[in-house]
């Protein structure tokens, strides 16, 4: 069930995929306010009527009607921006809160299709930090009556974010690594499908943010290469490729993801079902 309400939305954390959403929010009427770090980007949020606000000063949080949270745990397990929001979000009643969560919750699946439902595999510290603040959320959520939406994002590309910027700017690697795929979704398709679960009344659920066609990352590589008509890098094998703590943690997980949920319940369909559709529409832009 879909709702027709214009509410205002405080976005807790301003970045990639809040930037997509707000023009859609604001050409259908709605308030936007967001959190700042850098005190330096206020002027620009002012210009494009985006009231901008600071954790560290008062605001009055019974004018929101939704929010938005897209700042991650800190690396010990704790969550400044729910310490920070808690405190405030007591003494008031919202409709929604929408978590920007991430697919790692759902740990190592050895490459089985999986949905919301499946049980987690094996979790790495990152995961494990995401599973703790999705339920903190969900059980605030609870104890004061307001729907609680998490959206479990995989891998973002958009404008300046892809394939073919980092070919562009000779960082793109086609790393191999035998019956891994990993899961990908634009940019523009979470402004749609955030901008859908704003205006429905189903209650707090969980939905796998992804398009979909689960692929090796070697092969976004090449097929971005052949749309700029360029060679692609050489092939390395995972094992002999020289990675971060962080890149190497990503291949310890591989699953293909259903994302079944966001057509069905969200009525949303895909711009960009793969990555193909994705990349090209970059390319053809000059958007990269």
């Amino acid at each position: 069930m879909t709702s027709s309400r214009i509410g205002h939305l405080l976005f807790i954390g301003f970045g990639f995929c809040a930037a997509a959403l707000a023009p859609l929010l604001a050409q259908n009427g709605w308030q936007i306010s967001a959190t700042l770090r850098d005190r330096s980007r206020a002027s620009e949020l002012a210009k494009k009527n985006i009231t901008p606000l600071f954790l560290d000063t008062d605001w009055e949080m019974d004018t929101y009607s939704h929010v938005l949270v897209s700042a991650p745990p800190a690396r010990d397990g704790s969550d400044p921006a729910f310490d920070a929001l808690a405190s405030r979000l007591d003494a008031f009643a919202l409709d929604w809160v929408g978590y920007l969560s991430t697919t790692g919750v759902y740990g190592d699946h050895n490459g089985a299709w999986i949905d919301e439902e499946t049980p987690p595999g094996p979790l790495g510290a990152r995961g494990q930090r995401r599973v703790a603040a999705e339920q903190r959320w969900s059980e605030f959520g609870d104890s004061h009556g307001f729907s609680v939406q998490h959206f479990r994002l995989a891998g973002i590309y958009g404008p300046m974010r892809n394939a073919l910027a980092s070919l562009r700017v000779g960082t793109a690697r086609r790393i191999h690594k035998p019956g891994q795929v990993f899961s990908r979704i634009h940019v523009d398709d979470i402004a749609r499908i955030l901008f859908a679960a704003l205006h429905s009344d189903i209650g707090s659920r969980n939905f796998s943010v992804c398009d979909d066609e689960p692929a090796p990352p070697a092969d976004i590589v090449a097929y971005a290469a052949d749309l700029l008509g360029v060679e692609p890098p050489p092939v390395q094998h995972f094992e002999d490729a020289d990675l971060s703590e962080m890149a190497r943690s990503f291949y310890a997980e591989n699953k293909r993801i259903r994302n079944d949920r966001i057509k069905t319940e969200l009525g949303v369909t895909l711009s960009y079902p793969t990555y193909r559709e994705g990349l090209t529409a970059l390319f053809k832009s000059g958007a990269f």
